[in-house]
């Protein structure tokens, strides 16, 4: 791992990003074959790791850094993979090829692959306080895990998936916490009112304070926040504050470049419209054979495919079309999982018994199931996405 310059006319293979997307697109190509340069632009001081066990194992203690790790140093050297910590990118001038780094250094890519992921949406007035914390990177989990200690008071802002995993984390390391949601149920935008009531129900529960509708009026406190104060006149003490009130992509660096800083483009290859470059993970929008759109996807599974479709096409070899997508959620013990796209769905058919958290609750749009969320039943996942699958090939051949 270094992070030297190339001397010779081009730097090879250029990854913009060191996360998930972008390993799986090293491993790909390696696999593959090629025996080119590859050049990793890793934003953090860590080597490639994983971050769903950010707001599970690893903020419960049970996990350490090395173990989050995705390859040791041994497989980038033997892989010839350059690994370019603290560095990131600053700037793309699609038509010479050339990526600017905040450090002053340029890359000179053959292909390119953007995959510098996302960034956590700011709460208005938390800038500069000490016990305000977010959930990107393993140094955010890191002063997250010391302020949890048993018997602190955490207010959790935003009761979305990395919200409610926080909460659920912290509740297990002894904390007391408080979730303050704006809208009516946790997730209602995704799943609807009455499954987003469930999720309220299950954090009740575990000791979790859930509180629906709470719009924040002000922060009180010095450097640190002391209280959270709700418009109806409700009061959160607190001595650690978590925000998850979603993402964007961190892309605001292709600013001029002609991709779309708000999420690049791309096919269901990962291509942009950019010759050479080619984006995945939570930085792209690939194209929704299903919904005829382009839709950020933000999940595990999505950004490794993506990585690897668009380490495949890089080199000019054919890509599988893109599965439903799906992703997976941890809480109190439960496993979670959705699959497919709610979105224009107009029923719900549930089996199971959500009191006992274990059910199915299928999503339906004129009878045909278009998702699902399952609780308590991973094994259940892959016939159910067949199924999917099998109705959209039904839909797609009439």
């Amino acid at each position: 791992m270094t992070s030297r310059t190339t001397t010779g006319s081009t730097d090879g293979i250029v990854v913009a990003g060191g996360g998930l997307a972008a390993q799986r697109a090293c491993e790909t190509l390696r696999r593959a074959g090629h025996d080119g340069p590859i050049r990793v632009v890793c934003g953090e001081q860590h080597a490639p790791y994983d971050r769903p066990p950010l707001s599970k194992e690893f903020l419960a203690g049970e996990l350490g850094p090395d173990e989050l790790r995705y390859r040791p140093d041994d497989w980038y050297r033997e892989q010839e993979v350059d690994l370019l910590l603290g560095e990131r990118a600053a700037r793309l001038d699609a038509h010479a090829r050339r990526l600017a780094l905040d450090g002053g250094a340029v890359l000179r890519y053959d292909r390119l692959l953007i995959a510098t992921g996302s960034e956590p949406r700011r709460l208005p007035g938390v800038a500069g306080r000490d016990n305000v914390h977010e959930l990107r990177t393993l140094a955010d989990a890191q002063g997250l895990r010391e302020a949890i200690a048993a018997g602190r008071r955490l207010a959790v802002v935003g009761a979305g998936f990395i919200g409610q995993e926080v909460a659920a984390g912290a509740t297990r390391a002894g904390a007391r916490v408080t979730i303050v949601e704006a809208a009516a149920a946790p997730l209602a935008a995704i799943l609807g009112e009455e499954l987003g009531g469930w999720f309220a129900r299950l954090h009740r529960e575990e000791g979790v304070e859930v509180l629906l509708s709470a719009r924040i009026a002000r922060l009180h406190g010095g450097r640190g926040v002391e209280a959270i104060e709700l418009e109806d006149g409700r009061r959160i003490d607190c001595d650690a504050v978590v925000v998850g009130i979603g993402t964007q992509p961190a892309t605001g660096w292709l600013a001029g470049s002609g991709l779309d800083p708000a999420g690049v483009l791309v096919d269901g290859a990962g291509r942009t419209v950019a010759p050479g470059v080619f984006a995945a993970g939570d930085a792209s929008r690939p194209f929704d054979a299903r919904l005829g759109v382009h839709l950020r996807t933000e999940h595990w599974e999505a950004a490794a495919r993506q990585g690897a479709a668009a380490a495949r096409a890089m080199l000019g070899l054919p890509v599988a079309a893109s599965p439903a997508p799906s992703f997976w959620s941890d809480q109190h013990g439960v496993r979670i999982q959705y699959v497919g796209h709610a979105h224009g769905a107009d029923g719900i058919e549930i089996d199971g018994d959500p009191g006992a958290r274990d059910f199915t609750a299928t999503f339906t749009a004129s009878g045909r199931p278009v998702a699902a969320l399952l609780v308590g039943r991973p094994h259940a996942l892959p016939a159910l996405r067949r199924r999917l699958e099998a109705h959209h090939d039904e839909r797609t051949a009439a």
